[in-house]
């Protein structure tokens, strides 16, 4: 059974976003590898990124008010000792690891990267991740080698652009090593179809179609994520009022939610 969603499925986003990614990857090199040789070789990368939650923060009132500043001046503290508290037990934050899978286009005569395709993750777009995210973005940007980004993350800071991006849900962007700083972005709301896209090659070769919508429907009913989601359940991380009620409208005439 297909995803009620004409294009992204909000539903993946949350707890099953690491399945996705790792299989929508795979799915991108099916798509590509048997179009692609023998000149060239589409090769899935794993690295890992450290996780540091830096969202999480702690304040706390070391000034005293006017009032006991000035007592404490005139007046001398004493201070009598007490028994010693039994301690808290606190859970600390602990950087986590996490696996991030991109794609390589490489030709098979030098192995020169000649495409990079990013599948970015909730990593990508905070902390500790998102600055190794941009290094290894920045050295791609001043390279010969093509980039391809596919965010479907509503979460997230949303990468660095020169000019503004539209309000959307979730953005595809490719850098042409030609035509940089020029980029082609789509923008896509809930409602639109994931696009296909081109693959830029080698000068000389003709650039080769990705459907992202074709890869995604692939993908969803290969893990059949119609058994794993509650579309009854709101989902996470939320939408905003305007596309819950889209999402509404959505999983009404699929009937997966009652009128």
């Amino acid at each position: 059974m297909p995803s009620p969603f004409p294009g992204m499925d909000p539903y993946l986003e949350g707890a099953l976003w690491t399945t996705f990614h790792f299989a929508f990857g795979a799915e991108i090199v099916r798509q590509l590898a048997p179009r692609l040789r023998p000149r060239y070789l589409v090769l899935p990368v794993e690295r890992f990124v450290i996780d540091t939650f830096d969202d999480i923060a702690i304040t706390a009132n070391i000034y005293p008010d006017v009032g006991v500043a000035k007592s404490a001046r005139e007046t001398p503290a004493v201070y009598a000792p007490t028994a010693t508290a039994a301690p808290l037990h606190l859970a600390t934050v602990i950087p986590e690891a996490v696996p991030h899978v991109s794609i390589e286009i490489r030709d098979t005569a030098n192995r020169q990267l000649v495409t990079a395709i990013e599948i970015l993750s909730p990593t990508n777009k905070r902390a500790d991740g998102r600055m190794e995210y941009l290094t290894k973005r920045r050295q791609i940007l001043l390279s010969t080698t093509h980039l391809l980004e596919i965010d479907l993350l509503r979460q997230g800071r949303r990468l660095p652009m020169r000019d503004p991006l539209p309000p959307a849900e979730y953005f595809i962007l490719l850098s042409r090593a030609e035509n940089r700083p020029i980029s082609d972005v789509w923008p896509l709301a809930l409602r639109d179809q994931l696009p296909a896209v081109p693959i830029p090659l080698l000068p000389g070769d003709t650039d080769v179609a990705l459907d992202l919508q074709q890869t995604f429907t692939a993908t969803y009913d290969l893990l059949g994520y119609d058994l794993a989601v509650d579309y009854t359940r709101a989902p996470e991380p939320a939408l905003d009022d305007a596309t819950s009620a889209m999402a509404d409208s959505i999983l009404r005439m699929a009937g997966l939610r009652l009128a």
